[in-house]
């Protein structure tokens, strides 16, 4: 990689990491909003923050196929820009929100915009060379991670000025990232690499379509999309499951989540570098990562005591690796002009998992979780997330028999 695709490469990670600081500032004051925005006890406003999530999930779902495409025809840079700066107005407009319903129309233009990772990850592909694609994309996981450590962290000290502070100020550094991307972040699509844009790939069901043509790429996306809706089952049912289980109080809660997040950031942005070359490339890494990860869910699902919660954790050193390795593979079967519509769909594949994982695992959980349930077993949740983790793994073993070398792909350039 050049220099100056190093310091785009930088930039993009700081892009990254800003955008999710600017995220997670506004947790620990959402609750406190929401309570002075409906004067509802805290209890009835958690179903307003699930909506809120599951507004944004589904905006993006329709909307990041877009955002990729047009940044196949117009190139990264200017749709970056209007994502991040779109991002600033959303927490600007959930900062004077008056009334509940202006928290859903910031939600609504975040989810619109995609945020920044769909262009971010296209922009990564195109000054990545193939065989470093799986160590960058990690070092973007890091940037995610770090930011669901630091944005918190931030957000609770900013919420002692007021439930509103920390949107500000997440809108000011959101704004400020675009308005430095925009003298300081170069071109990465020449336009002769460049493609029409078309709507018929860009929708959801449009993209999934074109992206059919490359043969291993729908198994693949397969394998990405059971990943991800195993996934949810952290961010969604680990504070309920450590209560019920545990009786872990809201700090311990809390530490476990950080330390969570942290081996996260450490294991994609340093380790990954070094797991994936030694575990042989991105096919070996990825179902490794799955083994680990198999073994995690049912680590967490058996777990008698809090500090085995812990101990099972560390094993995200090694599936840390998984979703960055997936990327990296359908990205080599995917030419240099659609690059933003593969990315789109992974996207818009993510996005689908957070729209229905949410609800399925908090459902699972509280089923099984029930005093009076036939069998009453509240680690449910991760058992399902394992038989998840076993589906994907399939999929993902189907499309490395079926894949070609990603070398020699055809331009996707005109008519599909």
């Amino acid at each position: 990689m050049s220099k100056s695709g190093k310091g785009a490469l930088a930039f993009i990670f700081v892009t990254v990491l800003v955008d999710s600081i600017g995220f997670g500032i506004i947790l620990p004051v959402l609750p406190r909003l929401l309570m002075q925005l409906t004067g509802l006890s805290i209890d009835r406003v958690a179903a307003y923050g699930g909506r809120l999530a599951a507004c944004y999930a589904l905006m993006q779902f329709f909307c990041a196929p877009i955002l990729g495409n047009l940044s196949d025809a117009f190139g990264r840079r200017p749709v970056l820009l209007f994502a991040l700066a779109a991002l600033g107005c959303d927490y600007l407009i959930m900062g004077f929100a008056p009334t509940i319903g202006w928290l859903f129309v910031g939600r609504v233009t975040a989810g619109i915009a995609g945020a920044s990772f769909t262009p971010a990850y296209a922009y990564v592909a195109d000054i990545t060379e193939p065989a470093k694609r799986a160590q960058s994309f990690g070092l973007m996981g890091a940037a995610f991670g770090g930011g669901f450590i630091l944005g918190p962290a931030i957000g609770g000290l900013l919420g002692n000025l007021g439930p509103r502070a920390p949107f500000f100020a997440a809108a000011a550094i959101a704004l400020a990232n675009t308005t430095f991307g925009y003298f300081a972040l170069p071109a990465s699509l020449p336009p002769a690499r460049r493609r029409p844009f078309h709507w018929i790939r860009a929708n959801p069901l449009g993209t999934l379509l074109q992206v059919r043509k490359y043969p291993v790429v729908p198994w693949l996306l397969g394998a990405v999309f059971l990943w991800q809706f195993a996934h949810q089952v952290l961010p969604n049912t680990w504070s309920f499951y450590t209560i019920s289980k545990f009786g872990w109080s809201s700090a311990e809660v809390g530490y476990s989540l950080a330390w969570v997040g942290l081996l996260m950031a450490l294991a994609q942005g340093v380790f990954t570098r070094v797991l994936i070359p030694f575990l042989g490339g991105e096919r070996r890494a990825a179902l490794t990562g799955m083994a680990a990860a198999l073994l995690a869910y049912l680590g967490y699902a058996f777990a008698t005591q809090g500090w085995m919660m812990y101990a099972v954790s560390l094993t995200t050193f090694v599936f840390a690796v998984t979703y960055p390795s997936m990327n990296a593979i359908a990205s080599q079967q995917a030419p240099a002009d659609a690059q933003g519509e593969m990315q789109g769909a992974i996207a818009c594949l993510y996005s689908l998992s957070a729209i229905l994982g949410p609800p399925f695992m908090t459902q699972i959980f509280g089923y099984f979780s029930a005093p009076d349930a036939v069998v009453h077993f509240p680690g449910a949740a991760f058992l399902a997330a394992a038989l998840l983790t076993l589906g994907s793994a399939a999929l993902l073993m189907r499309a490395l028999r079926l894949g070609p070398s990603p070398a020699a792909l055809p331009a996707a350039t005109g008519e599909r």
